[in-house]
C-alpha cells in the first residue's frame, strides 16, 4: 500500500523497470528487420510507463481527428509532480467529502520548474471534484486499459460510480463550491509562493549588488596594479637602454682606443722599416729580419706595400709644393731613396714569390701555389702573378702545338683543304682546346683568389694567338683582281672554308662562356677575328658569283660545241647549207644559278647579325642572281632566233622566179622543203625556248617569295626595290621572246603561203561543167594547210600560257585570215567552185576555234558570208549584205572574182545598188 513502506516510495518504478527489460530483449531484433518497438507497461496501482502515455497519446491525436464528439474527449494527462502530491492530500481525507476545501493543498516551488504546463495544473486540482468528466473519460477509455484506472493513473472510487449514476437529478455543477474553496486554496497558496519567490529574488538581487561594488572594487585595485607595474617596465627598459648606449659608447671608444693604439704600433714599426730602407741606395742587407725570412714573406710583401704606398704619396704631396717650400725637398730626396730601395725590394720579393710558384706548379702543390698567389695578388692587384701564369702554359709556349693544330685542320702540306675535312679538323682541335682550357679552370679556381680574371685572360690568349694563329694559315684572303681558278675551288672554296671557320670558332666561344671566361666578351673577341674577312664579304661573294656563271657558260658551250661536231649539221646532204644545232635554255642550269644564290645567303645570314645588314648584303646578292638568270635566258633566246632568221634567210634564198625549167623548178623546190623544215624546227626550238624561259622565271620568282622577301622586310623600301628589279631583269628577255614570236608566226605564215602556191589549182574553184558531181571535200591546199598548222602549233600550245597563249594565236589568226583573203583574189570562182571554198573557209575556221579567240572566229564567220557571193544569183546579190553592211567592201572585191563579172554586166548594177 502506498504510504506504508518505510522508506520514500517512487512511483512508477516497477512500470519502468519492466519497460526497459522489454526493450532490452525485444529492440535488437526489431531493428534487424526495420521495426520500432516500444513497450507497453503499467503497474498494479494503474501507473502507465512513459513510452505507454506517448503511445496513447498518439491514439488520441489520432481520436480527436476521426471521432471525436462534442460530448465526449479522451484527456490523456501528462504524469507530473502535481498529481503525486494532490493525490496523497485527497487520499487522506477521502472519506469526508465535507472536508475538502479545508484542506490545505501542498505546492513547492520546485513543482515549477523545468517543463511546467498550466493546463496539467488546473487538471490536476479538478479531476477529482468532476466526477461527472471522470465517467465520461471512463467509458471512452475502456476500450484502451481494460481496467479501473484512469489516464493518470488514479483509480475510481465507489462514490465516483454512485455520483455518476445518479444522472441528470442532480445539479449540474454540484461541486462549484468545493472547486471555489480550491481555488481559493490555490490562490493562497500561490500568492505565498509567489512572496517566496520575490522574497528571495530581492535577497539574490541584494547579494549581487554587494558582490558586484566588492568586485568592482577588486578590479579597480587590480587596474591601479597593472599601470604600477607597467610604469616599473618602462623605466626599467629606459634605465636598461640608457646603459646598453652608455656600454656601447664605452665599446666604441675602446674600439677606437686599441685601433689607435694599434695604428700607432704599426705606424712606428713602418717608420723603423722605412728609415732602414731609407738608410743608402741599394742597400738592402742592413733589413730587419722580416724582410729576409721566408716564413714571414706575406708580412713582409704587406709591409714593403704599405711603405711604398706611404712614399710616393709623400713625394707625390711634397713635390707639388716643394718650389714654396725649401725644407720639404730634402726630405722627398729621402723618401726618394726609400722609394727606389721598396721597388728593387718589391721585384726582388716578386720574383722569388713567382720562382717558388713555378716550382709548385711543376709539382702540382696547390696549396703552396694557391698561398704565392695570393701573395703575389698585393703587387698589382696579381696582374703578373696571373699572367705569368697564363703565358707559362704549354700550349701557348710548346711550337709543336702549333704545328699539330695546323696538320690537324689543313692535313699534309701541300694538299688542299676542302670545307668538310676543316670542319672536322676544327671540330676535334676546338673539342681538344676546350677540354685543355675546362682543366686548366679547375687549378685556377683552387689557386687564385680572383679566378674569372685569370680565366679572362687565359681565355683572351688562346682566342688571341692559338686561335688567330690558326686561321691565319687557314683563311688567305684572295684578290679580287686575279681570281683563283675554278680547278681549285675559286672563290667558292675560300667563302666556304670562312663559313666553316666562322661556326665552328662562334661554337668555339659559345663553349669557353660555358666553362668561364669571367668579365671577357668572348663573342666580341671573336667577331674581332673575322673583321678584316667581314668587310669584304659582299665583294668576294659577288666575285664568286660571276666566277660560276662564267665557268659554267663555258661549260655549256663547250658541251654544244661537243654536240654539235658529233651530230653534224642539218641537210648538208641536200646541198642546203642550214646552221648547226643551237644550245638551248636549261632549267637545270637555272636550277642551279638558283642553287649558289641560296647558298651565299646561308652564309649572309651567318655572317650578318644585324637585320638591317643582312638585308641590304641579301639584297646585292639577289641582284647577281637576277643578272645571271636575265642575261642567260636572253641569250638563249637571241640564239633560238637565229635560228628563225637563218631559217628566213634560206626561205629567201630558195623563192622560185618564172620562166624556169622544170629540172631547175624542181631542185628548187626541193631546196624550199628544206628550208621550210629547218623553219619548222626553229619554230618549235623558240617555243621550247620560251617554254624554258617561263619554267626559270617561275623558280625564280618562287624562291624570292619563299627566302628572299622575308629577309628584306627590315629595311623600309627594300621589297619594293627588289621586285622592281626583278621586273626589269626579265624586261630583256620578254623583249626577245615577243620579236621571237613575231618571227615565229612569220614563219608560220611563209609556210602558209608556200603550201597554198604550191597546192592551190585554178580548176579547184573553176571546176568545169562536164555533168559530174562537185567536190565537196575541201581542197588539197586547205588540207595540207591545216595539218601544216595543228602540227606546227601543237607546241606552241603546250609551250604558251595565259595571256602570252592569247595574243599569239590571236595575232596569227589575224595574220592567216589576211593571207587567205590575199590568196583568194588570185582566182575567178564558178558557183559549184564557190561552194568548194565555202567548205575551205568551214575547214578553216574550225581550225582556228581552237584557238578560242573571238575576234579570230568572227572574221572567219564573215568570210563564210562572203563566199556566198559566188553561189547566189545576180539579182539576189542585192539581198544578200542586208544584215551584215560592214562586209560591203571585201564582198565588192570577191564580186569582181565570180566568173560571170563582165558577161553579166555585175559592175555597172552594184555601182547603182551600193550607191543607193
Amino acid at each position: 500500500m502506498v504510504g506504508l513502506s518505510a522508506g520514500i516510495f517512487e512511483v512508477g518504478l516497477a512500470a519502468s523497470n519492466a519497460a526497459a527489460a522489454k526493450v532490452e530483449k525485444h529492440d535488437g531484433a526489431c531493428r534487424a528487420n526495420q521495426h520500432s518497438f516500444i513497450p507497453f507497461a503499467f503497474d498494479t496501482f494503474g501507473l502507465l510507463g512513459s513510452e505507454a502515455v506517448e503511445l496513447l497519446r498518439r491514439v488520441q491525436k489520432i481520436m480527436d481527428n476521426n471521432v471525436m464528439t462534442a460530448a465526449h474527449s479522451l484527456s490523456l494527462l501528462p504524469n507530473n509532480n502535481f498529481t503525486y502530491k494532490m493525490k496523497e492530500s485527497r487520499d487522506r481525507t477521502k472519506g469526508d467529502k465535507s472536508s475538502v476545501s479545508s484542506l490545505p493543498l501542498i505546492l513547492d516551488i520546485d513543482d515549477f520548474k523545468g517543463d511546467f504546463s498550466f493546463d496539467a495544473l488546473f487538471g490536476n486540482l479538478v479531476n477529482e471534484l468532476l466526477p461527472s468528466f471522470q465517467a465520461e473519460d471512463s467509458e471512452s477509455t475502456e476500450g484502451i486499459g481494460g481496467n479501473d484506472g484512469l489516464a493518470n493513473g488514479h483509480f475510481r472510487g465507489p462514490s465516483d460510480a454512485a455520483k455518476a449514476g445518479q444522472g441528470l437529478s442532480s445539479p449540474l455543477f454540484p461541486e462549484v463550491d468545493s472547486l471555489l474553496s480550491l481555488f481559493k486554496d490555490s490562490c493562497r497558496e500561490l500568492i505565498d509562493l509567489r512572496q517566496q519567490v520575490d522574497v528571495r529574488l530581492h535577497n539574490l538581487k541584494k547579494e549581487v549588488s554587494i558582490q558586484d561594488s566588492k568586485h568592482r572594487k577588486t578590479l579597480s585595485e587590480l587596474e591601479k596594479g597593472v599601470d604600477g607595474l607597467f610604469d616599473s617596465f618602462a623605466r626599467l627598459d629606459s634605465r636598461i637602454s640608457s646603459v646598453g648606449q652608455t656600454a656601447a659608447k664605452i665599446g666604441d671608444h675602446l674600439q677606437s682606443a686599441d685601433s689607435q693604439r694599434e695604428t700607432a704600433s704599426q705606424t712606428i714599426d713602418l717608420i723603423k722599416y722605412l728609415m732602414e730602407f731609407n738608410s743608402s741606395p741599394g742597400d738592402l742587407i742592413e733589413l730587419s729580419p722580416l724582410f729576409s725570412d721566408d716564413s714571414r714573406v706575406a708580412e713582409a710583401a704587406s709591409v714593403a706595400q704599405k711603405l711604398r704606398s706611404f712614399a710616393e704619396e709623400d713625394i707625390g704631396r711634397h713635390g707639388i709644393t716643394a718650389q714654396s717650400v725649401v725644407g720639404n725637398a730634402t726630405a722627398s730626396r729621402g723618401l726618394e731613396v726609400a722609394v727606389a730601395n721598396l721597388q728593387d725590394y718589391c721585384n726582388e720579393l716578386e720574383n722569388r714569390l713567382l720562382t717558388r710558384f713555378d716550382a709548385a706548379s711543376q709539382r702540382r702543390e696547390l696549396s703552396t701555389m694557391s698561398e704565392c698567389a695570393k701573395i703575389l695578388s698585393q703587387f698589382n692587384r696579381g696582374t703578373s702573378a696571373m699572367q705569368h701564369y697564363v703565358r707559362t702554359r704549354p700550349m701557348f709556349m710548346d711550337v709543336e702545338v702549333m704545328n699539330a693544330d695546323t696538320r690537324l685542320v689543313l692535313g699534309d702540306q701541300g694538299s688542299q683543304a676542302t670545307p668538310s675535312n676543316v670542319a672536322r679538323g676544327l671540330s676535334s682541335l676546338y673539342k681538344e682546346i676546350t677540354d685543355t682550357v675546362r682543366k686548366e679552370a679547375a687549378t685556377i679556381m683552387a689557386v687564385f683568389p680572383s679566378p674569372h680574371d685569370v680565366m679572362a685572360i687565359l681565355v683572351q690568349r688562346v682566342l688571341e694567338q692559338r686561335v688567330t694563329a690558326l686561321l691565319d694559315k687557314l683563311l688567305v684572303k684572295p684578290s679580287l683582281v686575279n681570281l683563283p681558278p675554278v680547278d681549285q675551288g675559286g672563290l667558292l672554296l675560300y667563302l666556304r672554308v670562312l663559313a666553316v671557320a666562322y661556326d665552328k670558332t662562334q661554337e668555339l666561344a659559345r663553349e669557353l662562356r660555358a666553362v668561364g671566361c669571367g668579365d671577357l666578351d668572348v663573342e666580341g673577341l671573336t667577331e674581332s677575328l673575322f673583321l678584316s674577312h667581314k668587310d669584304e664579304y659582299p665583294e668576294h661573294e659577288q666575285a664568286s658569283l660571276r666566277q660560276l656563271y662564267q665557268a659554267k657558260m663555258e661549260e655549256v658551250r663547250a658541251e654544244s660545241q661537243q654536240q654539235s661536231e658529233s651530230t653534224g649539221t642539218i641537210g648538208r646532204s641536200k646541198g642546203a647549207s642550214l646552221p648547226s644545232s643551237h644550245q638551248q635554255i636549261s632549267v637545270t642550269v637555272v636550277t642551279e644559278f638558283v642553287r649558289w644564290n641560296e647558298e651565299a645567303i646561308s652564309r649572309c645570314t651567318l655572317f650578318s647579325s644585324q637585320p638591317a645588314t643582312l638585308a641590304n648584303t641579301v639584297k646585292t646578292v639577289f641582284t647577281c642572281l637576277l643578272d645571271q638568270v636575265s642575261q642567260y635566258i636572253t641569250e638563249g633566246l637571241e640564239r633560238a632566233r637565229d635560228s628563225l632568221n637563218e631559217a628566213a634567210a634560206l626561205r629567201e634564198r630558195f623563192v622560185l622566179g618564172t620562166n624556169l625549167s622544170r629540172r631547175v623548178a624542181a631542185a628548187a623546190a626541193s631546196a624550199a622543203e628544206a628550208a621550210a623544215a629547218a623553219g619548222e624546227s626553229s619554230f618549235r626550238s623558240f617555243m621550247v625556248a620560251v617554254q624554258r624561259c617561263a619554267s626559270s622565271v617561275a623558280i625564280v620568282q618562287q624562291y624570292f617569295t619563299n627566302s628572299i622577301s622575308r629577309l628584306l622586310l627590315p629595311v623600309d623600301g627594300a621589297h619594293a626595290a627588289s621586285c622592281e628589279e626583278m621586273a626589269t631583269a626579265m624586261s630583256s628577255a620578254e623583249g626577245a621572246a615577243y620579236k621571237g614570236l613575231q618571227q615565229c608566226i612569220e614563219t608560220v605564215m611563209a609556210e602558209v603561203e608556200r603550201l597554198l602556191s604550191a597546192e592551190q589549182k585554178a580548176t579547184d574553184y573553176r571546176s568545169p561543167d562536164d555533168g559530174i558531181a562537185p567536190d565537196h571535200r575541201p581542197t588539197s591546199a586547205c588540207t595540207r594547210v591545216v595539218a601544216y598548222l595543228s602540227r606546227v602549233l601543237e607546241v606552241a600550245f603546250t609551250a604558251l600560257e595565259g595571256l602570252n597563249k592569247q595574243a599569239f594565236l590571236t595575232e596569227l589568226g589575224n595574220r592567216l585570215h589576211k593571207g587567205l583573203l590575199s590568196h583568194w583574189q588570185k582566182y575567178t570562182f564558178n558557183p559549184s567552185g564557190g561552194l568548194r571554198l565555202k567548205r575551205d573557209i568551214t575547214e578553216y575556221g574550225e581550225f582556228v576555234r581552237s584557238f578560242n579567240a573571238p575576234s579570230v572566229d568572227e572574221k572567219f564567220e564573215l568570210l563564210g558570208i562572203m563566199a556566198n557571193v559566188f553561189i547566189v544569183a545576180p539579182e539576189s546579190l542585192n539581198t544578200l549584205f542586208e544584215g551584215t553592211p560592214s562586209i560591203r567592201k571585201d564582198a565588192q572585191r570577191f564580186i569582181q572574182l565570180r566568173e560571170d563579172f563582165k558577161s553579166a554586166k555585175l559592175a555597172s548594177k552594184l555601182s547603182s545598188l551600193w550607191s543607193s
